[in-house]
């Protein structure tokens, strides 16, 4: 998900909890870190991301009024901070394959709870297609590979497809020219 919203300049705002001085010690994920280095996470003290100033300050500063959020406790963090952009006017798409619960069941509770409340659940599968449906796009030239290593189904679907072109099976379309 962290490469999708690169790759396509999606604006992105990283939070952390007590990443410092705190008895916490919740540092972003490398794996988010190495793709946004340049982007601090916003450290805070509540588990909901939304109640702290400088995150709402950082969306609003987007200019967008649509969000896809996603975080590490699906029932905790998650959910109180989708919820809470909800009661702000905010339409909110939670990404369920990008989070997770305590428990299944708590993740489970924590989907069923948001999309109750009117979030939309989506996986970055899905959310990388909605952002580049057309295949003949800068956009989805941009995230072919990021599918390839990472998309599953999708991902081999795209290796299939690609290797038909590049043994000649397929003729090349222009838009790979």
């Amino acid at each position: 998900m962290a490469r999708t919203a690169k790759a396509l300049g999606v604006p992105t705002v990283l939070t952390t909890v007590g990443a410092t001085g705190s008895i916490l010690a919740d540092p972003i994920f490398k794996e988010i870190s190495e793709v946004f280095p340049d982007n601090e996470p916003i450290d805070r003290v509540s588990t909901n991301a939304w109640s702290h100033a400088g995150v709402r300050a950082a969306v609003e500063a987007t200019g967008r009024r649509r969000l896809v959020m996603a975080g590490l406790s699906t029932e905790v963090c998650l959910a109180q901070t989708v919820l809470s952009a909800l009661k702000d006017g905010y339409e909110v798409y939670f990404v369920s394959d990008c989070s997770a619960g305590v428990s299944r069941e708590g993740h489970e509770d924590g989907k069923t709870r948001m999309t109750l409340a009117g979030a939309r659940p989506i996986t970055w599968a899905a959310v990388l297609s909605e952002w580049s449906p057309d295949y003949t796009s800068a956009e989805r030239m941009a995230v072919t590979e990021i599918l390839s290593r990472h998309g599953g189904a999708s991902g081999l679907l795209t290796d299939y497809v690609l290797a038909q072109v590049s043994t000649g099976v397929v003729e090349k379309p222009e838009f790979l020219s």
